[in-house]
């Protein structure tokens, strides 16, 4: 943090257009294509904003020419990136789970999907309800995919997605930097009207240096992608990520106090969301879990109840930990 390669200043006081970071930025594009066998067909993009930028700069740079696109509305942000796309072209909802509280995927022979859309937009993960996609959908538009909380937990065919975007505080780094892996073709399309700090284009014509990138997010960023290696890649990182979900899912399962209400095919590996059978011992449960060190457990006020985020950093002697607590809180209070 305080000495950089022995250069007596820290990456936060790097020129973003010197040397140094440069380095930094391309070593950790490489780290990352390897990671997720990226191939030169992709533009990698490093920006700011956050998905919810995103929001913004696919409809921008994908639906200037046909004004339609297709979006498939599994939960609380899919519904956000739904609202954000309607201010810049026609949005055909293809099907929604918003009748069962977002507790399952629509099985695809059920889309309506549109006659000229530019792209189909969905969120395979959705953090709130703690539904996964497990399966690609198979469309003859290219995919754009919000995967902010679940790259990098398992294994991706980069190939069949046309743009794949992410903000970093889920699995990648801190927040303040923003994932855009996008297929080169679709390049160059963009409204006339966008902002430049939203043209992918001129992103990956930049090196995503148009403007100052988070230097230091985008540093902490490679280490992680360079850890990831090192633990053997996502192959290795999806064979603990589905232990330590198969476990907490199975104490939600196996014990009547506790209750899961997505659907067993589509339930999320990060995001496990569970009820307790008397919902006044909420406040109780997280009371508890704060004083063990277990932290962020409350639940979304849509769902109720708690919410248990595993991601890459949460570590399985953490889950492991959990589940003693829900196991110690159902016999004293059940």
């Amino acid at each position: 943090m305080l000495d950089w390669g022995g250069r007596g200043l820290s990456v936060m006081e790097m020129s973003h257009r010197s040397p140094e970071i440069v380095g930094i930025a391309e070593q950790a594009e490489q780290t990352l294509r390897d990671l997720l066998g990226i191939s030169a067909d992709y533009a990698v993009l490093f920006l700011q904003g956050g998905a919810s930028a995103q929001f913004s700069a696919v409809p921008l740079n994908l639906g200037f020419e046909t004004v339609q696109a297709d979006y498939l509305n599994t939960g609380q942000w899919s519904k956000k990136a739904i609202a954000e796309a309607g201010r810049y072209l026609d949005v055909n909802v293809v099907a929604s789970a918003e009748a069962s509280n977002f507790s399952a995927i629509p099985p695809q022979d059920l889309w309506q999907m549109g006659s000229s859309a530019a792209y189909l937009h969905y969120t395979p993960n959705e953090t709130i309800g703690g539904v996964e996609f497990f399966w690609t959908p198979q469309v003859d538009v290219p995919l754009v995919v919000d995967m902010s909380s679940t790259i990098l937990s398992r294994r991706i065919d980069v190939s069949q997605y046309g743009v794949i975007y992410a903000g970093a505080q889920k699995n990648i780094g801190p927040a303040g930097l923003t994932l855009v892996i996008v297929k080169r073709d679709l390049l160059g399309q963009a409204n006339p009207k966008t902002p430049a700090t939203l043209d992918w284009k001129i992103a990956a014509d930049s090196d995503s240096m148009y403007n100052t990138p988070p230097t230091f997010a985008l540093y902490l960023a490679g280490l992680v992608f360079q850890w990831l290696q090192d633990q053997g890649g996502l192959e290795a990182m999806e064979i603990i990520n589905r232990r330590k979900a198969e476990k907490l899912y199975a104490e939600i399962d196996n014990n009547d106090f506790y209750a899961n209400p997505v659907e067993v095919e589509s339930r999320s590996l990060m995001n496990i969301p569970f009820t307790l059978a008397n919902a006044d011992l909420d406040k109780q449960f997280l009371a508890e879990a704060e004083t063990a060190g277990l932290l962020n457990l409350k639940g979304h006020r849509s769902v109720g109840g708690m919410r248990a985020s595993i991601y890459n950093a949460v570590t399985e002697q953490a889950v492991d930990a959990l589940i003693c607590l829900m196991q110690d809180f159902a016999a004293r209070n059940g």
